[in-house]
């Protein structure tokens, strides 16, 4: 059915089938849309209530609890209740998806009468069943201003609901929670304000009953200003009713007028609504009839709260608490305690003349009413098949990350330090006090270099005096507090020691505490000068919040409750990002996951054939990471697994991140001219055959240069590296690692350079050289930067771009700054090394250029590129760093070359489509990007925003290894990510 007839019904069967009048008698339907469907209604209603006794028809106005991870005890106890006494229906408690889906087809298939199956799912399913994602809790919802994601939450539990088999679900919580101490509600609240509370309840109820499933809204007539749990015992309100219709009913009208379905009545106290001492709200009919059903004219069912709750189960025995609430005005009993005994004093007070049988015919013609709306009348089994992956979309997670981070506060912000700018020019580290923060710091180090420190919560004096040591050379701590929990009355978990340490640690640097858990914990961190609220712990909050601190996401979310005076409700709003890459769902851009998924058979392919040991694979979209999966091992055997923090030789893309970076960054500034020869910017090149070779020639590999010399050859000897050139340790004259016990000779770079300027040119072809894809290009290019620069190529890079960008892995000589378990291997040189290259350039010739050659030499991580290839997209900037004019990189990264796909540098796809290249197919023809001999590939699409990153290190333990280009490896994966977009 669709969401439009879904509402379309819900407002007729509560306007005109739960009439307002007390008689039985149906009301005409004038509506064309609604009389077919009403006249189907009737007929179904009518003929269940008159096929049943009024034993049976008793039974419909219980609802009891069940579980699917108790015993076979308990499976049989549930069964006899359905059988004997036609139970109207259950809530289901913890267990799991699939013994659920079964034990309902086993329940609903002994039922007489089809049964209403609930849950008590205020953050979905996930807050009973294992194997589900959790959607996030009220309060968390109470900071989101995007009041549509939470109807897209409702509309998403509501077909997790149906795929089980279920039709009620006892949300939304709507108390307004006026208490900070209350111990039951808090976080189960959207907030402190009625209107807030009111806007956000009539997303999430309309979300579930435009798809089907009847909201129920809770803990009439409010649960919000308590200190005491009714679970526990009966809470006392002494509000006047005034003040209790200005602030906790205002929610139910709101609702009411948009046609809630149902409400719970909570066992309270409340003076002010019934004087009578120690009445619970829920057995009192002056709340449940006059005030609810009379004065407010609801006409939706109505549920009691559990019965088994202490706060009317102390004072009274069970049966008697069923009767008791019946006579309130109730329509069903939840969790009854005795169904059989309080069926026989219902009847005896039905013989007694306390409440009529026609009264109770109503309220049952009334569930069944509600039965067909949830479309019981024609009840189909669940299909258990591929069940716990229906409930597991794609789409569950794109919501769930949306609601997310749309919920992250900003509460204090000195200085404007959020989002962090000037990257290189601060020292990050990170703390974690409390909980496991692995996704939190992992995402913090995507962003730039952090050290990173965990504590305990609570921890000792001296623990607290070690990590203040440890941090004081730090510019910028970040802290994520975790480990706090529910409790007012311990403090949610906050140690004031801890505070003290983030106040003595404030008093020194820039300390930005992340608060991952009850927002009323805060009320203890008044003062500090950073403050973020995640709301809750988990991984989707640790990965979100760096990428509010980092300016990859804007924060937009407001506190809903006040917590102390410096943290009042209304805290927080707009903080505006900075460009950087964010991380989240393929859904959450418009690529299909099923889609992406078929990279893993692809990249499982090339590992299985030995084409490469292991890989990385990373998509971007739209500056959003959407795909990010790591393959295989470092090596074949008996070795740790890729992750996203491994570190690959990159080869050739050294060339376009690295060499045409830098002279891209020249030219911006008009210090570089394309139109220029290499002899006017490298004078030792006049009088050689390299001098008047214009530099937009060479970049386009149309310059003459040979592909390439093995210089390598002259220096090895019988198959052996040669004395003069090489010594296994370091001493005078031979400082220059080439591999791990191996040092060239000071001069090696000379004689590189020497070779290379030497070298024959090609013959033309006609009046030009032809098109010949050559490694000296960047050798020639790089001396041209230096000498403008005055600076080695890696270090005017690191400072001008890999630094402020925060790429801490993007760097050459990677085995100087960081350990080489953190590097794949390449290759087992038999050739030249005689060793396996690790953390050395696996190209010979960069080697012996002493690691920092304008081809080859270039390390990082798959995100590193991303950023850098992100920068391209963004014309030239990237977070608060604008390196590149936009004219420029439009110059080099469109076609340059009339007879190759060349730009200037950067490779592009084949202009004519068929030819192969090193593309994908489906990518268009603005596409830029380069790959790179060890196997690795990096493109981008201006078209459609999309980065796509290939690493891997095919080349170990041998470089005749060409099963990953021959089979197409690189190129498959990149069709298959436009065939997420729906691109063929």
């Amino acid at each position: 059915m669709g969401m439009k007839l879904w509402r379309v019904l819900t407002v007729g069967f509560i306007a005109i089938l739960f009439s307002s009048g007390r008689s039985d008698r149906m009301v005409a339907v004038e509506d064309p849309l609604l009389s077919e469907d009403v006249n189907r209604q009737i007929s179904w209603v009518d003929s269940v209530f008159q096929n049943l006794t009024f034993d049976e028809r008793l039974g419909q106005l219980f609802m009891v609890a069940a579980y699917s991870n108790k015993d076979q005890r308990h499976v049989n106890e549930i069964s006899e209740l359905v059988k004997n006494e036609n139970l109207g229906g259950l809530i289901f408690f913890q267990g799991g998806p699939d013994r659920q889906a079964r034990l309902t087809n086993y329940y609903q298939a002994q039922s007489k009468t089809p049964l209403f199956i609930a849950m008590d799912a205020e953050w979905g399913i996930s807050m009973r069943l294992d194997s589900i994602p959790d959607f996030p809790k009220a309060m968390t919802l109470g900071a989101v201003q995007d009041t549509d994601l939470i109807y897209q939450m409702g509309t998403e539990m509501a077909r997790q609901f149906k795929e089980l088999g279920m039709h009620i679900n006892f949300a939304p919580v709507v108390d307004v929670n006026s208490n900070p101490d209350n111990p039951v509600i808090g976080y189960r609240a959207f907030g402190e304000n009625k209107k807030l509370v009111a806007q956000r309840a009539v997303s999430y109820m309309k979300g579930l009953q435009d798809h089907g499933v009847i909201a129920n809204a809770k803990h009439f007539p409010g649960h919000g200003d308590t200190e005491v749990d009714s679970h526990y015992s009966l809470p006392v309100i002494k509000n006047p009713e005034q003040r209790i219709w200005d602030v906790d009913l205002y929610p139910y009208q709101e609702l009411f007028r948009e046609n809630l379905m149902s409400v719970m009545v909570a066992h309270l106290n409340i003076p002010s609504l019934d004087s009578r001492a120690d009445m619970a709200t829920s057995l009192s009919k002056k709340v449940v009839t006059d005030l609810l059903q009379n004065r407010m004219n609801f006409q939706g069912l109505i549920f009691t709260d559990a019965l088994n709750m202490r706060g009317v189960a102390n004072t009274n025995s069970p049966g008697e608490v069923d009767l008791k609430a019946l006579l309130a005005g109730n329509d069903i009993l939840l969790y009854s305690q005795d169904v059989p005994k309080a069926k026989a004093m219902i009847k005896s007070a039905v013989e007694d003349g306390v409440i009529s049988e026609s009264e109770i015919d109503r309220r049952v013609k009334k569930v069944l009413k509600a039965k067909y709306w949830a479309g019981l009348n024609d009840y189909h089994p669940i299909n258990t098949k591929d069940l716990v992956k229906r409930l597991n979309t794609p789409e569950t997670g794109e919501i769930i990350e949306e609601l997310y981070a749309d919920a992250m506060t900003v509460a204090v912000n000195k200085d404007d330090l959020i989002p962090f700018r000037q990257l290189d020019m601060k020292k990050f580290a990170s703390l974690t006090i409390g909980d496991d923060g692995e996704e939190f710091q992992k995402y913090l180090s995507k962003y730039t270099e952090f050290e990173h420190f965990s504590i305990k919560k609570a921890a000792d004096q001296s623990t607290h005096y070690n990590i203040m040591k440890k941090l004081e050379d730090y510019d910028v701590v970040v802290v994520g507090l975790m480990g706090i929990s529910n409790s007012p009355r311990r403090k949610f978990g906050i140690a004031p020691a801890d505070v003290d340490l983030l106040r003595d640690l404030s008093k020194r640097q820039n300390v930005v505490v992340s608060l991952f858990g009850n927002a009323y914990g805060a009320q203890y961190l008044e003062g500090l000068d950073h403050l973020v609220f995640a709301y809750e712990n988990n991984d989707m909050t640790q990965e979100l919040v760096p990428q509010v601190l980092f300016g990859g996401r804007p924060a937009q979310g407001i506190l809903p409750v006040t917590v102390s005076d410096q943290f009042s409700q209304g805290v927080g709003g707009y903080l505006q990002g900075s460009n950087r890459l964010s991380y989240g769902s393929p859904e959450s851009e418009g690529l299909d996951s099923k889609i992406l998924d078929q990279i893993d058979e692809v990249a499982e392919k090339a590992i299985q054939m030995q084409a490469t040991p292991g890989a990385n694979v990373l998509v971007v979209k739209n500056g959003k990471v959407v795909f990010e999966r790591s393959y295989g091992t470092l090596e074949y055997k008996n070795s740790p697994k890729v992750n996203s923090e491994t570190v690959y030789d990159l080869a050739s893309i050294t060339k376009v991140l690295a060499t045409t970076q830098a002279v891209m960054f020249l030219e911006s500034r008009g210090e570089l001219d394309m139109n220029k020869t290499l002899g006017d910017y490298v004078p030792e090149l006049k009088g050689t055959n390299k001098a008047n070779l214009v530099l937009k020639d060479v970049m386009t590999h149309e310059a003459g240069l040979v592909a390439y010399i093995p210089h390598y050859v002259k220096t090895v000897q019988n198959g052996m590296w040669r004395g003069d050139y090489y010594k296994p340790k370091g001493e005078a004259g031979f400082t220059r690692p080439v591999s791990n016990d191996m040092f060239a000779r000071d001069d090696l770079r000379d004689s590189i350079w020497h070779w290379t300027v030497k070298s024959k040119l090609q013959r033309k072809s006609g009046s030009r050289y032809k098109y010949v894809y050559s490694d000296l290009t960047m050798y020639l290019m790089q001396a041209v930067v230096e000498n403008i620069v005055n600076q080695p190529l890696n270090e005017f890079l690191d400072q001008n771009f890999y630094a402020p960008l925060g790429l801490n892995t993007l760097t050459f000589l990677p085995y100087e700054k960081m350990p080489l378990d953190n590097i794949a291997p390449t290759e087992d040189d038999v050739a030249f090394r005689k060793r396996l290259v690790r953390g050395y350039v696996h190209d010979p010739g960069a080697a012996m250029f002493g690691g920092v050659a304008g081809h080859a030499g270039l390390f990082g991580t798959a995100n590193d590129l991303a950023v850098m290839m992100q920068m391209m997209l963004n014309k030239g900037s990237y977070g608060d760093v604008a390196l590149i004019k936009p004219e420029t990189v439009e110059a080099f990264t469109k076609r340059q070359s009339k007879v190759s796909r060349r730009g200037w540098g950067w490779d592009k796809p084949e202009v004519d489509m068929g030819k192969g290249g090193s593309a994908g197919d489906l990518a268009p023809k603005s596409t830029f990007g380069h790959t790179g001999f060890t196997g690795t590939c990096v493109w981008a699409d201006p078209e459609n925003d999309l980065i796509y990153v290939f690493l891997s290190n095919r080349v170990y333990p041998d470089a005749t290894n060409t099963k990953l280009l021959r089979e197409g490896i690189r190129t498959d994966i990149h069709d298959i990510i436009y065939q997420a977009m729906g691109k063929k």
